[in-house]
């Protein structure tokens, strides 16, 4: 049984003169342990459909299911992580990572316990008590990807982590969430407007339509679970983006075309 099910999945915002439809008709299951990414055009809905799993908002047709149980709100069974971290700027790292543990029903012992792996796992034992303003943008999101995996969730919610970072840090964050995910066993559902980037990292790749979001295709990526950076060059790699790439741009061109009506 997946661990991660979407049936029949819609969602619409109210506006001026109707509602404007995000998401309509998404069905999706994510298997336990699989790294996913999705990618979509404007106006796809990749970060309402994260928002929908996440629990920050209500379906407004079909059901979000997680281990066999409607999702209805936030949770420690989902953990979440922006594109900006929003980690606490007043708290050392390792306080940060601390912080979700702090909510739960754990012992002292536990959380120092889980505190200080997390710590390793990332490669922030040395600056744990440094203050955020001290770290660079990539120090930052492994303390927020830190502080998220801490509480141990069911499922890592990735939305757009990397996007703000230059390339050379990007590609070397690539290959850190790669080797917690392979570590960690923890299913992740990533969005990332980066082709390369989603089919670096996933296991599959789901590339949403838009006007309104719905799942336009749903495509294995068969390369090797070790993956260096040189996995870029090989013709699997560049064969998979390239049809990744040409979904999206067509998908892109339609909403244009719809907006410009």
């Amino acid at each position: 049984m997946s661990l991660l099910v979407l049936s029949g999945v819609g969602k619409s915002f109210p506006r001026r003169g109707g509602a404007v439809r995000a998401l309509d008709g998404v069905d999706l299951s994510v298997p336990r342990g699989q790294f996913l990414c999705v990618v979509g055009a404007s106006g796809s809905g990749k970060s309402t459909l994260l928002s929908l799993i996440a629990g920050l908002v209500r379906p407004t047709a079909g059901e979000v299911r997680l281990d066999g149980h409607p999702v209805t709100g936030p949770g420690p069974d989902r953990g979440l992580v922006f594109q900006q971290g929003a980690i606490y700027p007043w708290r050392t790292v390792e306080r940060n990572v601390a912080f979700g543990l702090e909510l739960l029903p754990l012992g002292r012992a536990e959380r120092d316990r889980r505190v200080a792996w997390y710590l390793a796992e990332t490669g922030l034992t040395a600056l744990r008590h440094v203050l955020p303003k001290q770290l660079s943008g990539g120090q930052r999101q492994r303390v927020a990807i830190a502080r998220a995996l801490a509480c141990e969730p069911e499922v890592l919610l990735l939305d757009e982590p990397f996007g703000a970072l230059d390339v050379q840090t990007k590609e070397d964050m690539q290959l850190f969430i790669r080797r917690v995910w392979q570590d960690t066993g923890t299913t992740v559902v990533m969005v990332t407007h980066d082709v390369e980037e989603a089919v670096f990292l996933g296991q599959r790749v789901v590339v949403l339509a838009s006007d309104p979001g719905r799942v336009a295709a749903d495509l294995p990526v068969n390369l090797p679970a070790e993956r260096e950076l040189s996995a870029k060059r090989l013709p699997e790699f560049l064969s998979i983006r390239a049809r990744v790439e040409d979904l999206v741009r067509a998908y892109h061109r339609r909403h244009q075309e719809k907006q410009a009506v």
